[in-house]
């Protein structure tokens, strides 16, 4: 027999279906209400970018004044003798117009072989670049059905500029997490699901006649009036179901919608039923979904790089909540969460208001600040929310059930709230971490603000630092456009001496002396890193400051297998005086590998 919840419980959704005013501007109970919702030229360090598949051919710039700048024997026999020092065969192809030289791979390589071959070409000092062929293909629009309506994709106004970003990346390789009622299964995102849990641990929240076990599945969050703590009854949200859709719908399959990062996984994690959710259940579910351990649960075997949580409560962030998510960040999983939906300050709702997340404000299709978004300091960044009081349309599309109690017929339908406008981010942030995967969340939340742009429309109270702009924040973290945040045209100064790094031995470093600064570092010092590397997990990178005070940069990773590590770290460094020599400290720290600094740089 179900019983009956008639007290508030818990945690609720960030957002419903079509929100009625009185919801919108409902702030006295003591949970959040559901709201419905290179180039030739170019230098070395520069030009290097991670393969991102295994490459068929190379493109080599030579430095002017090189014999294999001008003449096609000298570059047949550099590309023999290369190949040779890789163990690959090497044929020098053709002369570009440019006088760079196309090299061909010969037999299909892996991608650590190309890895191994430009490295032969970084180490020449005659070599101006060393490039990947890529392959492009014609852009044009996903063929879904129902992607005309998706004006918070791509429209100009406030769209979040999400197509030209999937020329970089689609957010393969990456799994988000999301925190909510679950999901119901729909076509068009259910190629995208993997493995989840359900850690509603009150059978009667969990409405599925059990506690916690391995099924995810949404079985509805209708209430009856008089329940919740509600004179009103509601239908159920499929809420979560929504939130995945946004993020990773299946996406060029002729049908419904597109997803943001569309090549990306969902894990569902439920912690929402009817009434909301609890936070023990929900600091669980931080815990799980980005792989520690909740005892009596199974370890999770897809760990999320990302998080959304499309959920809130009143008041301040609990100690125990801001435990779970700083050990999420901690693990390099990005928490995203929503602002909350009471046109008020978010300093008032949590976990808006807790330290390590990335708070997500509403926009509208007019690019202002939805009228039911939470504004303040709290707000890290706005994204489309919708703002359906002047037409559905003009809410955001993503897939949905029929049932209004439990499951029926998949359809799609238009919500609004900060609920809408989170798994936008979130799925930005898989975007980023597909085309960079070292990124820390500290970096990802840099990088999206210093990439976003200005609210088209008006905003009072606060937004954060605007619009977020996918296309921009993505060719920023994969280095080709865009800003990384913190100074990045600031005056840099760099140290190209090449540094051997021995295997398994002590470590290394290489210094710039830093002069001509006045008083402090930056808060948000940019370190920018080169190192070659047969097995990037083995190395422990740290910047040493003037004094000797250390900052890591990056820990030994026994499962990171990749080559190199070519990207720009973050360092609060606003306690160091600026002048001085800085030094990069490099070791490696496991057998079988060896590596060198090529170079890095300091941006003030």
């Amino acid at each position: 027999m179900r019983t009956s919840l008639t007290r508030s419980t818990g945690r609720k959704l960030i957002s419903a279906a079509a929100v009625s005013a009185a919801l919108v501007a409902a702030t006295t109970t003591s949970v959040a209400v559901a709201q419905e919702p290179v180039a030739p030229g170019t230098t070395v360090d520069a030009a290097a970018q991670a393969v991102a598949a295994p490459a068929e051919r190379l493109i080599v710039g030579y430095k002017t004044g090189a014999a294999e700048a001008t003449s096609n024997k000298a570059a047949d026999a550099d590309a023999a003798a290369k190949g040779k020092e890789a163990g690959e065969d090497l044929d020098f192809q053709r002369r570009l117009g440019t006088g760079a030289a196309l090299v061909d791979l010969g037999d299909e390589l892996s991608k650590a072989d190309v890895a191994d071959v430009i490295a032969e070409y970084k180490a020449d000092p005659q070599v101006a670049y060393v490039v990947p062929d890529r392959l492009n293909k014609p852009m044009a629009d996903p063929n879904d059905t129902e992607y005309g309506k998706q004006w918070d994709l791509w429209e100009s106004t406030a769209g979040m500029r999400v197509p030209g970003a999937w020329t970089t990346s689609t957010g393969a390789g990456v799994t988000v997490a999301v925190i909510d009622t679950g999901y119901v299964t729909h076509s068009d995102v259910a190629g995208n699901i993997v493995s989840g849990y359900d850690f509603i641990s009150d059978p009667a929240m969990g409405v599925d006649g059990d506690g916690r076990d391995s099924n995810p599945a949404d079985p509805g969050d209708w209430f009856a009036a008089g329940e919740c703590d509600q004179t009103e009854g509601s239908t159920s949200s499929w809420h979560g179901t929504h939130v995945a859709g946004t993020i990773a719908a299946v996406t060029n399959n002729n049908k419904g919608v597109a997803g943001i990062a569309y090549n990306a996984k969902i894990s569902p994690v439920r912690a929402l039923g009817k009434c909301g959710g609890t936070d023990a259940d929900i600091i669980d579910a931080i815990t799980w979904a980005s792989g520690g351990t909740v005892p009596g649960v199974p370890a999770n075997k897809n760990v999320a790089q990302v998080i959304n949580m499309s959920l809130g409560g009143a008041g301040a962030c609990s100690p125990a909540t801001q435990s779970a998510i700083t050990g999420a960040v901690n693990r390099g999983t990005t928490v995203v969460v929503a602002a909350g939906n009471e046109n008020a300050n978010a300093s008032t709702s949590n976990p808006a208001n807790c330290n390590n997340v990335i708070t997500v404000g509403a926009t509208g299709r007019t690019g202002a600040r939805a009228s039911y978004s939470n504004f303040g300091s709290a707000v890290d960044i706005s994204a489309p929310g919708g703002e359906m009081r002047t037409g559905d349309a003009n809410g955001i599309l993503s897939t949905l059930n029929s049932g209004t109690k439990t499951p029926s017929a998949e359809s799609y339908a238009y919500y609004q709230g900060t609920s809408m406008a989170t798994p936008h981010i979130a799925g930005l942030v898989a975007l980023m971490k597909s085309a960079k995967p070292s990124l820390t969340p500290a970096q990802i939340e840099t990088a999206i603000k210093a990439n976003a742009r200005p609210l088209p429309g008006s905003c009072s109270g606060g937004c954060g630092a605007g619009l977020a702009d996918a296309t921009k924040t993505v060719q920023a973290v994969s280095g080709t456009g865009g800003s990384t945040g913190g100074g990045t045209t600031g005056t840099v100064f760099s140290s190209g001496t090449s540094v051997s790094i021995p295997d398994n031995g002590p470590a290394v470093e290489s210094s710039i002396a830093v002069t001509g600064r006045t008083g402090k570092a930056p808060s948000a010092l940019q370190v920018g890193v080169d190192i070659t590397h047969t097995f990037r997990g083995d190395l422990v990178i740290t910047l040493v400051a003037p004094d000797g005070s250390t900052y890591p940069l990056k820990a030994s990773s026994g499962s990171d297998s990749a080559a190199d590590v070519n990207t720009t770290f973050t360092v609060d460094a606003s306690s160091e005086t600026a002048n001085g020599t800085w030094k990069l400290r490099v070791q490696d720290v496991a057998s079988s590998d060896t590596g060198r600094i090529n170079g890095w740089k300091l941006t003030f």
